[in-house]
């Protein structure tokens, strides 16, 4: 039983050691760029309410979730994710106030997932978020503080890709397709299951439920393009919506420009997400050597809505674990200031040793007393 009890359950591990002062290390150097962008650090508890999290994340995400009750039988969960419980907060805290609100946090985030393949279900995230800003330029902020986060860890080669929701619901509304269609639709392209995609619209231009122009734009939805590219993603569309998106990316791309990181940008019109709280624009950033994005965001303008702030809001999050992996796969050194020096010491200069090394230590020496 004792063996047994020394082992981490499937999905959790422990980090000690040099691993540990390093993951401290790249930890500060996210936080500094936040913080240098002006924003505050805020904590949030690590289990809510069941119901700051249900409607927002589709069916499959809410079955992976962590859900306990409490004594008074409410349904608690350990939070998958941050930014509902951040909205939750600033409604809370901001109600009246509709100046931006510049937030940044860090913690860990937990997903009850059966589809493990070597994953963790606790990963540490970082993160920001601005509220009460609509803007591009509250778009460029976020997405250029999220590269200036990335490189502050000492990656480089990595690329940032951005799309806009509004593109694909402005399709949607053209076409005139339904909710749980477009669910449907919204689930393939999000799992970037192209051949089941295309297989689905046939059968709806078949049944006479969508109109064939309209099924091929969504089969082809551009991805990973450049900003040159950008516009021919609305040749076709004649929403307004869509092509207003299209509109706000070319914008976007300029500030990012004048941020000096757009040469990491690229574009994905058929970017979307599990989550259903997304109103505008997306992005992630993709690096080598990790099977997942290792940082992400977006706009969710109706969040707050729900817990009685109207307001729009844009953040994003650093996947610690992942960002951990790429420096280690790409031989990126961490240097650390925490490596204690190592002062030996004998039974009969014990006293004078601890003594010296006291005085060390009060001046800010990292010192580690043992014994010869």
């Amino acid at each position: 039983m004792s063996k047994e009890l020394v082992h981490t359950p499937e999905g959790v591990r422990d980090v000690y050691g040099r691993e540990s002062y390093e993951r401290s290390t790249v930890k500060h150097k996210i936080k500094e760029i936040m913080y240098r962008y002006g924003y505050e650090n805020i904590l949030t508890p690590t289990f809510e309410f069941y119901d700051v999290f249900a409607k927002e994340i589709s069916q499959a995400s809410a079955r992976d979730l962590y859900k306990v009750f409490d004594n008074e039988g409410n349904t608690l969960v350990l939070r998958p994710d941050f930014t509902p419980s951040v909205a939750r907060c600033i409604a809370k805290y901001f109600m009246e106030d509709n100046d931006p609100v510049r937030i940044c946090y860090s913690g860990n985030i937990f997903i009850n997932t059966h589809r493990l393949q070597g994953k963790l279900r606790e990963h540490t995230q970082m993160g920001a978020e601005l509220m009460c800003d609509g803007s591009v330029k509250a778009d460029a902020e976020m997405i250029a503080m999220m590269i200036e986060s990335i490189r502050a860890t000492g990656l480089t080669d990595f690329k940032v890709t951005i799309g806009d929701v509004d593109y694909f619901k402005g399709i949607v509304e053209e076409a005139g397709i339904d909710e749980d269609t477009e669910n449907q639709i919204r689930q393939y392209l999000a799992g970037r299951n192209y051949s089941a995609l295309e297989e689905y619209l046939h059968q709806l231009v078949a049944d006479s439920r969508i109109d064939s122009k309209y099924a091929d734009v969504l089969v082809h939805m551009p991805d990973f393009t450049t900003a040159d590219e950008l516009e021919e993603g609305a040749a076709d569309i004649v929403s307004r919506r869509a092509r207003s998106s299209i509109e706000r990316l070319k914008n976007l791309y300029h500030l990012l420009d004048v941020y000096g990181v757009s040469g990491n940008v690229y574009f994905d019109l058929a970017m979307l997400s599990e989550y259903n709280y997304y109103t505008g624009v997306m992005f992630r950033a993709y690096t080598y050597g990790v099977g997942d994005a290792i940082a992400k965001g977006g706009r969710y303008d109706n969040l707050l809505s729900k817990f009685g702030k109207d307001a729009p809001a844009i953040g994003y999050m650093v996947d610690l674990e992942y960002i951990m992996s790429a420096l280690y796969s790409q031989n990126i050194p961490i240097s650390y200031s925490q490596e204690p020096d190592v002062v030996t010491y004998s039974d009969s200069d014990y006293e004078s040793k601890l003594a010296m090394v006291q005085s060390k230590r009060a001046q800010g020496y990292y010192i580690v007393l043992k014994h010869e």
